[in-house]
C-alpha cells in the first residue's frame, strides 16, 4: 500500500472510529445511567419494605405490656426513631445522626412517618449500605461490550476504508503503468538524440554551436532528467544503493556544466561558492538526483536575467534563485508527489518529492525558505 493510500486510510479510520465510538459511548453512558438508577431504585424499594417490617415491630412493642422492651434490630439495616420535634430517641446507628443531617454517598436512607405514635416516636429513619456488586458487574459488562465493539468497528472500518481508497489505488496503479510505459518508450529516442548531439559536437564542422542545436540539447537534457526521475519513482522501493565516497564539489561543477545551456538560455547570473574536496558517503545516483532537481527547479522557476546562487560546504548544500517563489500555504504541499506550487511552468511536480525522499534516506535535513515573487532558497543540512 502506497503512503498516500495509508494516509487516506488512517484519516478515514480516525474520522469513522471517532464519530462511531463517540455515539456508541454516549448510548452506553445513557444505558449505564438508566440501569444504575434502576438498580438503586430496587434497593430503595427493598429498604422501604424492610422499614414497614420495623414499623410493625414497633407497633407490636407499643401494644405489648411485656418488659423489657427490645428495640427491633437487623444485621444489614440501621434504624432510629425520632419524636415529633425530630429529636433523636433511640436507634442502631453507630454514630450520631439527625433527620436533617448530611447523608453518606454509599448509603441508602429512607424516612417514614409513624402514625399513630408508637412508643412516643413520630419518625423512623432507616438506612443500609448500597450493594455495589451489581453496579460493578454492570460496569465490567459494559467495558467488555465496549472492547468488543471497538474491535468490531475497527475491523469493519478497515474493510470500509479499503473500499474507500480502492478508486485511489486504481488511479495510482493506472498512472504508474502509464509512467512505466511512457518511460520505456522515451528511453530509445532520448538516448538517440543525446548521442547524435554529442557526435555533432565532436565531429561537426561548426566550431560554435548553433542556437537551434542549443535548444535541441536543452530539450533533450530536460527529457532525459524527467525520464531518470520517473524511473526512480517506479523503482524507489526496490532501488539498490551503492554507497561510496562521492566528491560533491566535482559533481556540482559537472552538473553546472551540464545545465549551462539552460542557464545561458535564461541569461542567469551564476554565483558559485564551493568549498574544495567536499565528499559524502552516499549513492552517486542519489547525489545526482539531489543536485539535478534543485538546480533544474532553480533555473525553471527563476526570472529572466535572475541570479542562481549555489553554495556547498561541509555542513550544507544550498541552491537559491530569484524567481517566482512559493507562498507559505504551498510550502508543505510542494514536497508531495505531483504537487506544483506554480502552474505557469511545466513539469510533473516530482522534483522536490524526489529530493525529500533522498534526504530522508540519508537522515539529512531539508529546509525551504521562500518569498512569493522574490525567490526560493533550498538548504540541505548534511
Amino acid at each position: 500500500m502506497l503512503s498516500s493510500e495509508k494516509k487516506s486510510l488512517i484519516r478515514f479510520l480516525i474520522i469513522y472510529l471517532t464519530s462511531t465510538l463517540a455515539l456508541f459511548s454516549l448510548a452506553l453512558w445513557i444505558f449505564y445511567s438508566a440501569t444504575k438508577h434502576h438498580l438503586l431504585d430496587k434497593q430503595r424499594e427493598s429498604l422501604k419494605y424492610e422499614t414497614e417490617s420495623i414499623k410493625s415491630a414497633l407497633r407490636y412493642l407499643h401494644q405489648s405490656n411485656t418488659l423489657p422492651l427490645i428495640y427491633p434490630s437487623y444485621s444489614n439495616i440501621f434504624s432510629a426513631i425520632f419524636d415529633l420535634d425530630r429529636n433523636y430517641i433511640f436507634g442502631t446507628f453507630t454514630k450520631s445522626i439527625t433527620l436533617d443531617g448530611q447523608r453518606d454517598s454509599d448509603t441508602i436512607y429512607y424516612e417514614s412517618k409513624i402514625e399513630p405514635y408508637y412508643l412516643g416516636a413520630a419518625y423512623l429513619l432507616t438506612a443500609k449500605k448500597i450493594d455495589f456488586l451489581p453496579i460493578e458487574n454492570l460496569r465490567i459488562n459494559i467495558f467488555l461490550f465496549m472492547f468488543a465493539a471497538v474491535l468490531f468497528f475497527s475491523v469493519l472500518g478497515y474493510f470500509l476504508g479499503r473500499l474507500f481508497v480502492a478508486p485511489m489505488r486504481d488511479s495510482i496503479t493506472r498512472m504508474n503503468h502509464f509512467i512505466q510505459d511512457t518511460t520505456h518508450e522515451l528511453n530509445t529516442p532520448i538516448s538517440t538524440i543525446l548521442t547524435n548531439i554529442e557526435m555533432i559536437e565532436t565531429f561537426g564542422k561548426h566550431e560554435k554551436k548553433s542556437a537551434e542545436l542549443k535548444r535541441i540539447e536543452i530539450a533533450s537534457k530536460t527529457l532525459s532528467r524527467i525520464y531518470d526521475d520517473l524511473i526512480y519513482l517506479n523503482l524507489n522501493h526496490h532501488y539498490h544503493r551503492d554507497i561510496i565516497s562521492v566528491d560533491m564539489t566535482a559533481l556540482v561543477q559537472e552538473r553546472v556544466v551540464y545545465f549551462s545551456g539552460m542557464i545561458e538560455a535564461k541569461n542567469l547570473k551564476l554565483v558559485l561558492e564551493l568549498e574544495e574536496d567536499i565528499s559524502k558517503e552516499m549513492d552517486k545516483n542519489d547525489a545526482l538526483r539531489l543536485i539535478d532537481n534543485l538546480i533544474s527547479n532553480a533555473i525553471k522557476y527563476n526570472k529572466y536575467q535572475g541570479v542562481l546562487h549555489i553554495i556547498l560546504t561541509k555542513n550544507l548544500f544550498v541552491v537559491q534563485d530569484t524567481g517566482v517563489g512559493i507562498s507559505n500555504k504551498n510550502l508543505d504541499e510542494v514536497l508531495h508527489r505531483f504537487q506544483r506550487a506554480n502552474k505557469s511552468e511545466g513539469g510533473f511536480g516530482i522534483g522536490l518529492n524526489i529530493v525529500n525522499q533522498v534526504v530522508k534516506s540519508y537522515a539529512y535535513t531539508l529546509k525551504i525558505d521562500s518569498t512569493l515573487h522574490e525567490g526560493t532558497k533550498v538548504c540541505i543540512v548534511w
